[in-house]
């Protein structure tokens, strides 16, 4: 892979400046706060973006590369793959996502996978370097190397690490370490106490001798429950009851609005009965009467003129003796005469007598056929609503009434009193429901844990194979390839290089002699690093990388530069180089040795 052409818009302190590589060594020449930082920065944001999070800067890059003067935050680059193919990338870095063109000018951005972080993974497919792999293997900064005794000692370690594992910021001694510090701290052994699995396991052990005491409420809140129910349903039963009385009592008082009329019907056949009675009673008092004084007088009279007819018979001899004699007997005539027209008078009365009592019976039957009529719609009316209601006796509804709502408020109170106990014993429960889900969520939680250690130690195990497998076979492929270059660049002052098990690296002089790291010269010690990064870019991606240094020769000695760059040109002259510097050394040497290169202003 190699770079063509860049187009900053703007970006930092750079801002509408197009730069075009060659294919071979690029040499970045400008002093220093010139902007040749914010270039290989521009150069790594147009592959993977700018971090917005700060990511222990004191602010993030997307703050930090903001344009000075230039309202643009954008650029482009062109690019070239080992088979040929190129691209175009333009991104606008207050976007999350460029846009790449291929050779025909097409649009393939979607071809690429998109992650919601990290936004479009283009790069990493083509390359299949990470960007933390990218800036540890093909750019070498010169802040890679420090001249005091501390940074020294950290270089010595970034080369260990890379021989041990790989990776220059990767140590499996303190991998191994950290992770079993992870377990201990994070999640905790038989052998600890506060940690997390520690203090689940102690809660868990709490609720479980908390739990048996709360459990024989269940059974308690299953009978109160039915208890309650109970005494809803009896409450209920009654107040339907109580109802239907209500309602029954309200039929009854309706239909003993009809009780008057009754007594009304019988007052009246009462007052017809009497008027019968006392008509009848009058009729025969009078008639009585009557017959009696007729009877009397009249047998007076005939008697007297029958002594006085037979008186003046016998002391009269005169003809007017006849006359009593005829007096008697016109008297008798006249008597039967008026005794004639009497009997008619009394047979007229009597008529008269049976009509009127035949007109008071006929209303006396009327009436009492009324009354017996209200009284039986009555009867039958009550008799439905003892019947519809299950009444046995209407005169006792009241008091079955109050007998019933006094019930109902006997056992609402009786209720109010369970249902209070009910509560208390729900709190108990709710409490003994937290308990138990609180048991499964720490349980949960301890399985999680423990998994979690599980994967943790299985991780230690898998590290300790790859890291033997690592010292078996791409260790050595490393310190040969490494012990090469460092002969070469040193002009064969040393010639092996090793990493022994204790994770030191030794050096083995022209002479023999095996020399510590830690003892070897800051110079010597650059040398060793960046001959270990080159090495690397050989193995990290199937492309032949760029190899970009950023002012890396800092420390270098003429003789060492001069060995570097003539071993650059020739080991790696399938490689692009890009050589960041604010000397003019690089550029005499190569002027020196004949060296085709391109110069780039900045």
């Amino acid at each position: 892979m190699r770079l063509n052409e860049l187009k900053i818009n703007g970006f930092g302190k750079l801002e509408n400046k197009e730069i075009q590589f060659n294919k071979n060594i690029n040499i970045i020449y400008g002093k220093n706060e010139a902007g040749k930082s914010t270039l290989l920065k521009f150069i790594t944001g147009m592959f993977y973006g700018l971090s917005r999070n700060k990511n222990g800067q004191i602010i993030p890059d997307i703050e930090k590369f903001k344009p000075w003067k230039a309202e643009e935050f954008s650029g482009k680059i062109k690019y070239e793959l080992d088979n040929e193919e190129s691209y175009e990338v333009y991104r606008d870095f207050k976007k999350k996502n460029p846009k790449i063109f291929n050779n025909n000018m097409e649009d393939i951005s979607k071809k690429f996978n998109i992650d919601k972080i990290k936004g479009n993974n283009f790069f990493y497919e083509q390359t299949g370097l990470e960007e933390d792999i990218f800036l540890s293997s093909v750019i070498t900064k010169q802040g890679e190397v420090k001249l005091d005794e501390k940074s020294q000692n950290n270089i010595i370690q970034k080369i260990s690490n890379i021989l041990g594992t790989g990776e220059d910021n990767t140590s499996y001694v303190k991998i191994v370490s950290k992770l079993k510090k992870k377990i201990n701290d994070e999640i905790g052994t038989n052998n600890t106490k506060e940690k997390p699995i520690n203090l689940i396991e102690k809660r868990i052990d709490q609720i479980e001798n908390e739990i048996p005491q709360l459990e024989k409420y269940q059974e308690e809140k299953f009978e109160i429950e039915e208890t309650i129910k109970n005494k809803k349903k009896e409450i209920t039963n009654q107040k339907e009851k109580l109802e239907i009385l209500k309602k029954a009592n309200i039929l009854v008082d309706k239909a003993k609005s009809k009780e008057t009329a009754i007594n009304v019907a019988k007052k009246l056949v009462e007052d017809t009965k009497q008027k019968i009675l006392n008509y009848e009673e009058t009729y025969k008092k009078e008639n009585k009467i009557n017959d009696t004084k007729v009877s009397k007088t009249n047998k007076i009279i005939i008697f007297l003129l029958i002594v006085i007819s037979i008186l003046s018979f016998i002391f009269i001899e005169k003809i007017i003796k006849i006359i009593p004699i005829i007096i008697t007997f016109i008297y008798i005539i006249v008597l039967l005469i008026l005794s004639n027209k009497k009997k008619n008078v009394i047979k007229l009365k009597r008529k008269e007598y049976k009509e009127n009592l035949k007109e008071l019976e006929n209303k006396q039957k009327t009436q009492e056929n009324e009354l017996d009529k209200l009284e039986k719609d009555y009867n039958n009316e009550i008799i439905n609503i003892c019947k519809n209601y299950n009444i046995k006796d209407i005169n006792t509804i009241a008091e079955e009434m109050n007998e019933i709502q006094s019930n109902i408020n006997e056992l609402t109170l009786n209720l109010h009193t369970i249902e209070i106990d009910n509560n208390n014993i729900r709190s108990k429960l709710e409490k003994y429901i937290c308990l138990i889900e609180e048991v499964k969520n720490l349980e949960e939680d301890r399985e999680e844990l423990q998994q979690k250690r599980e994967e943790i130690q299985k991780a230690i195990e898998f590290l300790e194979i790859a890291y033997n497998k690592m010292k078996e076979e791409i260790t050595p492929k490393f310190t040969e390839k490494l012990s090469n270059t460092i002969d070469k660049i040193s002009s064969g002052k040393y010639k092996n290089v090793r990493i022994n098990t204790l994770g030191e690296i030794i050096v083995e002089d022209k002479n023999g002699e095996y020399i510590n790291s830690e003892n070897l010269s800051i110079g010597t010690i650059d040398q060793l690093y960046l001959s270990l990064r080159l090495a690397t870019i050989e193995e990290i991606t199937k492309e032949k990388m760029p190899i970009i240094l950023d002012e890396a020769f800092a420390y270098y000695d003429n003789e060492r530069l001069e060995n570097i760059l003539k071993y650059i040109s020739k080991e790696y002259k399938d490689n692009q180089v890009i050589i960041f510097t604010c000397t003019k050394r690089e550029i005499e040497i190569l002027n020196k040795e004949n060296i085709n290169y391109k110069l780039i202003e900045i």
